[in-house]
């Protein structure tokens, strides 16, 4: 088989380049942990089709562009690639049993893999598939986010309630904090110098200044009439002008708009059952949240907080991409 990128960027950049119609017109995508599928939508939560991929799909990212979606599959021990335009996947990356979360390093020739059942991360070549390195963690390793300069890969341990900075460089770990219960996912501010990350028993947020590696602050979330202990934040992300984070608190049925200069709470917004994961639209005006519980999506407007509609998109949705 031809190296995995060049071939998916022979079959992708012609018909791309020449045609992004299909994909300016459904720009969002979910995936589907028991359809094993991904959905494409049109930014009003309309299906427009049904990608096939491999078992138990999770974790998306882009790549090249967004001409390719990477996804892991738990189930399958791959990471899928699936060529946007065409709608269908086109090949995979073997991995360790039962991957959980990855990363792109910056120029997207290497792959950063959480692989639970083994207690490591793994390094893979994009193009050739071939394992490059692993890392041992604490166990249950579960998030993982490359910085943008590509210098370090920062990975949680969800059964360690640790987060490791690993030196890619040097492939050894550099650094290692505790943070709150059950760590889960992360978003660094814009400079690199804050990394937040999600604490699923905790619920809490606990922000790490990345040049000491120590937590620096500790926020928790607070729903009147709701027990600490079914606000369970997970899904997290910050807009790339650094000034707001956006976390789904899973069994909590919300999501939280916190200002990163105040730390403060701006509003919590009520969303389906067990809200996961949390996607932007491209002007940051949408947010769309994928509830894992009761298999839809909600589209929230941003500028007011609203919930304008909750739309099915398939069974367990975990992650969604939008453009």
């Amino acid at each position: 088989m031809k190296p995995l990128l060049k071939t998916a960027g022979t079959l992708c950049l012609a018909a791309c380049l020449s045609s992004l119609s299909l994909q300016a017109a459904a720009d969002i995508f979910v995936s589907s942990e028991k359809d094993n599928q991904i959905l494409q939508m049109d930014p009003e939560g309309k299906p427009v089709r049904t990608i096939r991929t491999c078992l138990r799909p999770r974790h998306m990212a882009w790549a090249q562009g967004g001409l390719l979606i990477m996804v892991v599959c738990g189930d399958s021990n791959q990471i899928g690639v699936v060529d946007v335009q065409a709608g269908k996947q086109i090949d995979t990356i073997p991995t360790g049993e039962s991957p959980e979360i990855f990363s792109l390093s910056p120029d997207g020739k290497t792959v950063y893999v959480s692989i639970e059942d083994d207690n490591l991360m793994a390094a893979y070549d994009t193009a050739s598939k071939k394992p490059l390195f692993t890392v041992k963690t604490g166990t249950e390793p579960e998030g993982v986010l490359a910085s943008a300069d590509g210098k370090f890969v920062y990975v949680t341990s969800e059964g360690a309630n640790t987060v490791y900075a690993i030196d890619v460089a040097t492939r050894k770990i550099a650094g290692q904090v505790k943070v709150g219960m059950r760590p889960r996912r992360f978003a660094l501010n814009p400079d690199g110098s804050e990394l937040w990350v999600t604490n699923e028993l905790g619920a809490s947020v606990s922000i790490i200044d990345t040049r000491s590696m120590k937590v620096k602050q500790t926020l928790s979330f607070v729903i009147p009439g709701m027990r600490a202990a079914d606000i369970t934040p997970v899904g997290m992300l910050m807009t790339t002008d650094g000034k707001t984070v956006w976390v789904a608190l899973g069994r909590a049925n919300h999501v939280a708009e916190v200002d990163v200069a105040t730390r403060a709470v701006r509003r919590v917004v009520l969303v389906g059952k067990r809200a996961w994961g949390v996607a932007l639209s491209k002007d940051g005006s949408r947010l769309f949240v994928a509830n894992g519980m009761s298999d839809d999506m909600t589209i929230i407007n941003t500028e007011n907080g609203k919930a304008l509609k909750t739309v099915p998109v398939g069974r367990v949705p975990h992650t969604i991409l939008a453009n």
